[in-house]
């Protein structure tokens, strides 16, 4: 019997409908010749059939009679006893099913009385290979959403129930569970919970096949997404305790890997109080495989803890950390503190209004970012006397007077940033105005105390002691009077005002403190302080957010310090409110001194209150050498790769916590580690602010400059996000050593000199004309007679763009400079690829307007029309495309009685007759793509 195998094996391209139309061959219609295909005894025939569906769909769908006989035809071949004809139909019903979609006015119901069945039966198929068939189409029909509400409900959930109940087939159960698991992202909430959540609960505890539980345990986080908070902790979190003491090792490392996800649906006390002595457990496993998944999760479920106002921190709707930078971040002339010996004991971030949207910035190369839904963000910031003189305008809305903010409301004045959603439709991007942020609708607070009469008995009792009682019996009243109101003011601490009292209240406990005679008086204020500080710090279960510490041992253990107490050198950490939750316990840390490196400090300085401290026990533990022969060999690569996430959730204010780590990642002797570091030191410089980059990520970024190329590729390809986040004296400071990038440890590294040209054309803005003039303009000129042509191209570009920046910013002389020298490199070239490029560049000068027009036709045109005349036709050609496409469609040429226009027809006639026909071809047509595209110029 003549069939398909006549056409061989790569009929997969012939169009099947093709053959079916093929006359003389026997006197049936196409759709006879189709039925009789489908039928044939030939399993080939009846595959090829099957394969090529969407064709005759596509063919037969204009006549609806002959359209009915296809889905027949379907229907029957759909029953067909060989399992591969059914496997082959059954990868054609999603494009199928996307055609009828697309035809829906023709067929409405097509797919749901025809095709959807099918699907649903094949679920139960006897072939394993026609069920999985069927499982993929399925779920790229919901993927699509292509099936109705009520056929998920009805035909599909019912099957899967079956397949997956506790006398089922094993091999049935095992399919069905994974189905269940990958389907539920697709599904409404309410149908997974309802009909799926119950039995995916059965299988978490399935106890004859441990492969139901490590499909449940490793989709876990995917159930958790699909279902919600309030399920997730009701029925879920009871089931992923059981899982994670599972006695089978695969099932723990399952659940380790998708912990992360797991704990972004939960709120913020399940996390803290059982999920992280859950993954405590998992971390110190009895099996390596599980404590390695632990700790590459390890810095993802920290991440889990970020909260959104803490460091412009909000978790986007997909549940990816992001960050609203500052301006002051960026803007390298913004408010720069003169007293700045760390972040936090100078002054914190001030968060400016800007008309600009807030930029977002990945924590790690491996999230992506959907749209962020409304977060409003109060930044409430301490700053000290010098900061306020200098950076008063950034307090205050453009166009206000800094003199209209009374003295209060700058030592606590706050911004509130809110971004557009379709949820507040009348709201601004931007609330500026002063008395808009401290607008009793817009920022209400409960009644402030009246401390008056404190106040005056404070300062009666002073008096009433100062003479009759000793200095130290007189230190000891005022401090415990300050005390008292110091505490009657802490349960208000978040009100800017009541801050500004207790910073006055503590300046005055340090000086009452300060006013005591001898060692005796010192060391028994030491022990208060100390006595204080404990309190404190093991209050973790207080209701108030924030609290400030009253006294720094480092101030009163040196009396030369007692200067630095009226300017805020002590450390208020106020810790923001998460909007998913009242976070319990208080942020409150004794900020110390750099200068003091006591043992006691040290340990003190990895102290936080942002994640569970073991957490973050264990993260720093990840670069022992020990770990790396116990755990993983690449576990250092692992916190790495973390880092950034660790430091967002924590904030700059607790960068102390890991600054030690990362020196000692960044002096890793394996490279892959250091490779980490460098791509993502930029994304980091954003967390920091200016201030700790400067003093912690500036000698680490140079080092990074001198290191293999495998590392500075990292550095090189995110060079202006670093170089634009430092002040302009640092910045210049890079302009000597750019140069070094043209240098690398391998010539045919060609991509890395590509990657350096990109970086240069947007470093440009960074720099003013002299020193682009000075110091880019040599390295865009190396960079333009590189062997490879596509760092040529690139670098060409760069030239325009350089001349770009002498005429924007009015420096014509050089500009003119550079013209000259172009002209004697590129025009007067001895090979014909200097000169090609110079025809280049002048195109792209005109249709990227770099300079004025008067300015082109006078030093450049006259050069560029003389290359008519050039004996290489590839010269030749650019010339034609040039003048063709765009310098004589400019307005400039246009315009009748130009005197220049005469000269550049003249050679566009004269190449139109050129003997080379490439030539003669672009003189004469204009062509529709854009003249940029040369990547094939050099082929030519």
């Amino acid at each position: 019997q003549v069939g398909f195998e006549d056409y061989g094996p790569d009929c997969d391209s012939m169009r099947i409908t093709a053959f079916l139309d093929i006359p003389g061959q026997d006197n049936l219609t196409p759709l006879a010749r189709l039925e009789k295909y489908a039928f044939s005894d030939n399993i080939f025939n009846r595959q090829i059939i099957a394969r090529g569906l969407l064709d005759v769909f596509r063919d037969f769908s204009n006549n609806e009679e002959d359209f009915l006989t296809v889905m027949e035809i379907v229907v029957r071949l759909s029953e067909d006893a060989e399992p591969t004809v059914r496997t082959e139909l059954m990868e054609q019903i999603p494009p199928i099913a996307i055609f009828l979609q697309e035809n829906r006015p023709k067929f409405p119901t097509a797919f749901f009385e025809y095709l959807m069945p099918i699907v649903v039966r094949y679920l139960t198929d006897v072939n394993n290979q026609v069920r999985k068939a069927g499982q993929e189409a399925l779920l790229i029909l919901l993927e699509q959403d292509l099936v109705a509400q009520s056929d998920i409900e009805n035909k599909v959930c019912p099957i899967l129930l079956d397949l997956s109940a506790p006398d089922s087939d094993d091999e049935y159960k095992v399919e069905a569970v994974n189905i269940i698991c990958k389907m539920a992202s697709m599904l409404s909430r309410t149908t997974v919970e309802h009909m799926l959540l119950p039995r995916f609960c059965e299988l978490c505890s399935d106890g004859k096949l441990f492969q139901v539980r490590k499909i449940c345990a490793a989709n876990f986080g995917d159930i958790c997404n699909a279902v919600g908070q309030e399920a997730t902790e009701r029925l879920l979190i009871p089931k992923f305790f059981e899982l994670c003491s599972d006695s089978v090792w695969g099932m723990r490392k399952a659940c380790a890997e998708c912990f992360m996800a797991v704990s972004y649906t939960t709120s913020p006390e399940v996390r803290r109080s059982k999920l992280s002595p859950l993954f405590i457990s998992l971390i110190s496993d009895t099996c390596r495989w599980v404590r390695q998944a632990a700790f590459q999760s390890l810095g993802p479920f920290i991440s889990t803890f970020a909260s959104p106002s803490s460091a412009g921190l909000y978790i986007q709707e997909g549940g990816t950390p992001s960050i609203q930078q500052s301006m002051q971040d960026v803007n390298s002339n913004s408010c720069h503190p003169s007293n700045n010996k760390t972040l936090m004991s100078s002054s914190t971030n001030v968060t400016l209004p800007s008309s600009e949207q807030p930029m977002e910035i990945k924590p790690e190369s491996s999230t992506e970012e959907t749209s962020a839904e409304v977060h409003a963000k109060l930044s409430i910031e301490n700053l000290n006397k010098d900061t306020q003189k200098e950076c008063s305008y950034c307090c205050t809305s453009p166009g206000e007077d800094a003199s209209r903010l009374s003295q209060g409301d700058r030592v606590a004045a706050g911004v509130i940033e809110v971004t557009k959603d379709s949820s507040f439709p009348g709201m601004n991007s931007r609330l500026q105005s002063a008395e808009d942020v401290f607008n009793t609708f817009l920022y209400w607070r409960p009644p402030l105390p009246d401390i008056s009469q404190d106040l005056e008995l404070l300062q009666f009792k002073t008096e009433k002691h100062k003479d009759s009682c000793s200095v130290p019996c007189n230190n000891c009243v005022a401090s415990s009077e300050i005390k008292k109101v110091l505490e009657s003011l802490q349960e208000h601490i978040d009100d800017p005002d009541v801050q500004a009292q207790v910073q006055v209240l503590s300046a005055a406990l340090r000086a009452a403190q300060f006013d005591s005679v001898g060692d005796y008086e010192t060391k028994k204020m030491k022990e208060s302080s100390g006595k204080l500080q404990n309190k404190t710090i093991s209050d973790e279960t207080t209701v108030s957010d924030a609290t400030c510490s009253q006294v720094e041992e480092d101030t009163l253990s040196s009396p030369a310090s007692q200067d630095n107490i009226s300017d805020g050198s002590t450390a208020c950490v106020l810790k923001s409110t998460d909007s998913e939750e009242q976070h319990r316990g208080t942020s409150v840390f004794l900020k110390k001194e750099q200068e003091n490196n006591s043992p006691l400090d040290e340990d003190k300085s990895k102290l936080q209150d942002i994640i569970p401290q073991p957490l973050l026990d264990q993260y720093l533990s990840m670069t022992d050498p020990a770990r790396a022969q116990t755990v993983d060999t690449e576990i250092a690569k692992h916190c790495a790769y973390s880092l950034p996430g660790v430091a967002l959730t924590l904030g700059r204010q607790n960068w102390h916590c890991l600054k030690d780590t990362y020196e000692t990642l960044a002096s890793d002797v394996q490279w892959k580690v250091r490779r980490t570091l460098a791509f993502s030191i930029h994304e980091l410089a954003v967390i920091l602010g200016d201030q700790l980059t400067a003093a912690d990520l500036v000698p680490i970024f140079n080092g990074f400059l001198k290191d293999l190329d495998e590392v500075r590729i990292g550095v090189l390809k995110h060079l202006y996000d670093f170089l634009k986040l430092l002040h302009a004296d640092k910045r210049r400071e890079y302009l000597y050593q750019l140069q070094e990038f043209v240098v690398t440890d391998n010539s045919r590294n060609w991509r890395f000199r590509y990657e350096l040209a990109e970086q240069l054309i947007l470093i440009l803005e960074l720099y003013n004309a002299s020193d682009v003039y000075d110091y880019l303009r040599h390295i865009a000129l190396t960079l333009c007679s590189d062997k490879v042509s596509e760092v040529r191209w690139i670098s060409f570009k760069l030239v325009v763009a350089i001349l770009q920046k002498f005429y924007a910013n009015k420096a014509n002389a050089l500009g003119l400079n550079f013209i000259n020298e172009l002209v004697v490199r590129f025009r007067h070239c001895s090979k014909w690829v200097g000169r090609q490029a110079f025809a280049f560049i002048c195109q792209a000068v005109v249709e990227e307007e770099c300079m004025p027009v008067d300015q082109f036709v006078e030093h450049l045109l006259p050069s560029l029309l003389s290359l008519a005349s050039d004996p290489v036709p590839n010269v030749r050609v650019l010339l034609a495309k040039a003048l063709r496409q765009t310098l004589l469609e400019k307005a400039y040429f246009k315009s009748v009685g130009n005197p220049h226009l005469e000269a550049a027809e003249e050679t566009i006639l004269a190449l139109q007759s050129d003997r080379d026909q490439d030539v003669s071809f672009f003189a004469t047509i204009k062509l529709k793509q854009g003249s940029m595209d040369n990547t094939t110029i050099d082929k030519q």
